[in-house]
């Protein structure tokens, strides 16, 4: 009775959401990061996402490799600001739970190579988490956030600095950290399907990737 009920409060995603924008002049910058995330699990899994007018985004199913339960992949196509808008097009066709929703996004309050999972949370400034929220109307669904950082010398949120930071390319020595990175959150979303996402942020949120010394030249 006790393990049954320990089942049943585990968090299991089901959908698992990248964040980005859909032009190819957004291709590999940092705000599509969560993008890039769908594409390693997409690869790893060898799941192919195809467009989808009803869910307004890519979208593919296949199985998970580790409970090879049915596992729903989605980039939305609406823009960031109306990410939520396609989120909720495939949850209330599936009628799925916003607690089974699991989003992958940039975060520049995070070191760039930092993950952090957590179950439930505010946007904290990012426009797709915003619109997320607003039609899960909730926080309380799963996000796993990537680590860009900040620009040096950036004042506020809409400042050129940051902007052309968040929209601007990795360099090459930042490609190979975040390739680390990706491949780390494949190994993240698995255990979180595998264990729950409570158990998995202990293993998620302690690893922080960096750039070695030599190569970290400015």
């Amino acid at each position: 009775m006790t393990e049954t009920a320990t089942k049943k409060a585990l968090v299991i995603p089901q959908l698992i959401v990248g964040l980005g924008n859909p032009e190819p002049k957004y291709d590999q910058t940092r705000h599509n990061i969560g993008f890039a995330a769908v594409d390693a699990l997409c690869c790893s899994w060898q799941i192919n996402l195809s467009g989808n007018r009803k869910f307004q985004g890519d979208y593919g199913e296949g199985v998970a490799p580790v409970d090879r339960k049915k596992i729903r992949l989605l980039k939305p196509s609406t823009y960031m600001n109306l990410s939520g808008q396609a989120i909720q097009a495939v949850t209330s066709w599936y009628k799925l739970s916003p607690e089974s929703v699991l989003v992958i996004y940039d975060d520049m309050d995070l070191p760039l190579g930092k993950t952090r999972l957590r179950l439930s949370g505010s946007a904290g400034g990012h426009n797709g988490m915003k619109s997320t929220i607003s039609h899960l109307n909730t926080q309380n669904f799963p996000r796993l956030r990537i680590g860009i950082g900040k620009p040096k010398g950036a004042v506020k949120e809409d400042d050129k600095k940051t902007v052309s930071h968040v929209l601007g390319k990795f360099s090459v020595a930042e490609k190979q950290l975040m390739s680390e990175v990706l491949q780390f959150v494949v190994e993240c979303v698995e255990l979180s399907l595998k264990q729950g996402v409570e158990k998995a942020m202990n293993r998620c949120n302690s690893s922080n990737f960096s750039i070695p010394e030599s190569d970290n030249k400015s």
